[in-house]
């Protein structure tokens, strides 16, 4: 075990941020940055925050400095869309000693995801963890993944997730502050992948989210899931990414919980839409960020002019955007077969 001198620091205060407060205040002391007085004042007074109950060892900050210079070990949990303004705040009090394990599920994208001529290459798209190394002088840089639905976790149901670096340091620093009899921790070094299984989950939630809605059951969700599975290592190999790591905890086992829980944002987006509503009736009412929604978008325009077979996302991305007609596009994909007949 390494000898940790100092807090752990946790960026963000979103649902899945506060559990993992919790979690790690278990093992360690934990400092967590929020910009909102109310939810300053909530956790370090009230010692409560989103309805979850703020362990003792916990407090909040909004002095980025502070902060800082308090954690040499620190976990982004933000959404894809904030995630570069925040590092770019934070970047002027890092130094190399940091280490920065990150456990958001989305891409970063320098092109306007709204231009109508819209193009996306691999060089267009970073994961966070290339983002961290880009922008900042830390190198050693991790990423948290997994079937973590935030509310079972917060309720005390036990889970696990994959820790996943380039460096065995950064490994066993998130194993040693997360492991506990609640949490079980995984060790993988494809950062990359890890990643990419937990950004392309979201994207199917969506999807069986939306078979849900249209009354199908758990057969057919099955059925997406497995198609699902393939597509992601369709594109996982056009990214030039290992398909070992969608078939562990933080791709197929990511996708069981996700693909089928009214739990996920993800998937509540798909049953909504399925209902009747438009995303633009959906996301003003979010609580927090559905990745999904913009995760089928980018992957929508770095495969659309490729000879990739991915169904899924080119024909969820003409309900969302084009008007497609939800029942159509299920029709379509209950049809396909070939393909897929090798069960992956």
């Amino acid at each position: 075990m390494y000898h940790i001198t100092k807090p752990i620091g946790i960026l963000g205060v979103g649902s899945f941020g506060t559990v993992l407060a919790n979690l790690i205040s278990i093992n360690y002391p934990v400092i967590l940055y929020a910009r909102k007085q109310e939810s300053l004042h909530n956790i370090n007074n009230l010692k409560v925050h989103r309805d979850t109950k703020i362990l003792d060892r916990i407090i909040a900050t909004d002095d980025l400095k502070f902060f800082a210079e308090s954690c040499d070990i620190i976990l982004p949990i933000v959404p894809s869309y904030a995630f570069s303004t925040l590092i770019d705040e934070l970047n002027p009090y890092l130094e190399p000693h940091h280490i920065l394990i990150h456990g958001t599920k989305g891409f970063h994208v320098s092109e306007n995801l709204n231009d109508p001529n819209l193009s996306i290459t691999p060089k267009s798209i970073m994961t966070m963890s290339e983002l961290i190394e880009t922008k900042t002088k830390v190198y050693r840089v991790g990423c948290i993944s997994g079937p973590n639905l935030s509310k079972e976790i917060a309720s005390g149901q036990p889970a696990g997730a994959v820790i996943a670096s380039k460096y065995n340091l950064v490994i066993d620093l998130g194993v040693q502050i997360l492991k506990s009899h609640k949490f079980q921790m995984f060790k993988s070094k494809d950062i990359k992948g890890i990643e990419l299984a937990g950004i392309f989950k979201n994207y199917l939630a969506i999807i069986t989210g939306a078979s849900s809605g249209m009354g199908y059951g758990i057969n057919v969700s099955a059925l997406l899931i497995t198609k699902g599975v393939s597509e992601m290592i369709e594109i996982g190999k056009f990214l030039n990414v290992d398909s070992k790591s969608f078939l562990g905890l933080a791709g197929i086992g990511d996708l069981i919980a996700t693909c089928n829980s009214p739990l996920s944002r993800n998937f509540s987006v798909g049953y909504r839409l399925a209902k009747g509503e438009s995303l633009d009736q959906i996301i003003p009412t979010l609580n927090e960020a559905a990745e999904g929604i913009n995760t089928i978008k980018v992957i929508y325009h770095l495969v659309k002019n490729q000879k990739l077979s991915t169904p899924l996302v080119k024909i969820m991305y003409k309900v969302m955007y084009e008007g497609f007609p939800m029942q159509r596009g299920l029709d379509i994909l209950m049809r396909l077969s070939s393909g897929y007949d090798v069960v992956y």
